[in-house]
């Protein structure tokens, strides 16, 4: 139980530590933001390590998700933070909303790791449902690692079944990962604080609702990078 107790310790220190840091000068939100756009930019910057662009093109949805920290001894966890965005009925990109990422796993394991990911939703019903509030992988919709590159191996779902595909990038390459069992969950209070505003959900964002009064510069940028590489 001690030991148990240490672990999570220590998993909460690493993630909040970094936080304090690097968000002293500028809002979180609008910190992440800027992170998560510089992710997507590596993403897709060499294209035989990236999605399919078929893939992209076809996407209801995008979340990015910066710094996941998996750590575990024994008993494991992951947690994360960043934002998700959804196509609109003309083709155009949302205003990114924040969501948290937290899952666990249990078996022989040990050490910490931080990963950056980002999930490609296929269908608008993934997104709909993520939209209620809570979004787990594998239960509510079919979550499988993502193909890679500009055509896909003999070894991966050619048909594209799944409707959420997962990415990961670890030591500065991005390879398909499996996040099954993770729970994707609306940051209310983000979202509401990078906005200005109170009581926003994640479906008035998805549709450009005009109770957005402010928006900031830098969701702009993200999505004027989402769409250069989802065309």
């Amino acid at each position: 139980m001690r030991c148990k107790k240490m672990v999570v310790f220590l998993f909460c220190l690493l993630f909040l530590l970094p936080s304090t840091l690097v968000f002293a000068d500028k809002g979180k939100e609008v910190v992440k933001v800027e992170v998560c756009a510089d992710v997507i930019r590596q993403f897709v910057k060499i294209p035989e390590n990236a999605a399919p662009p078929a893939l992209l093109r076809n996407a209801q949805a995008i979340a990015i998700i910066p710094g996941i920290i998996k750590a575990g001894f024994i008993a494991g966890g992951r947690y994360g933070w960043g934002v998700v965005m959804a196509r609109k009925p003309d083709g155009s990109w949302s205003d990114p909303v924040f969501i948290t990422l937290a899952g666990g796993s249990f078996g022989f394991q040990a050490g910490v790791q931080s990963i950056d990911a980002i999930m490609v939703f296929k269908n608008r019903q993934s997104v709909n449902r993520l939209a209620r509030g809570k979004f787990t992988l594998g239960a509510d919709a079919a979550a499988a690692a993502g193909p890679v590159g500009r055509s896909m191996s003999a070894g991966t779902d050619i048909r594209l079944d799944a409707e959420v595909y997962t990415y990961s990038r670890a030591r500065g390459l991005f390879a398909g990962v499996s996040l099954e069992g993770s729970i994707l969950s609306i940051d209310y209070n983000a979202t509401d604080q990078f906005y200005s505003s109170s009581g926003l959900t994640a479906g008035e964002i998805f549709a450009g609702s005009p109770r957005i009064k402010e928006v900031p510069p830098v969701a702009g940028h993200l999505v004027q990078i989402v769409t250069k590489y989802t065309k």
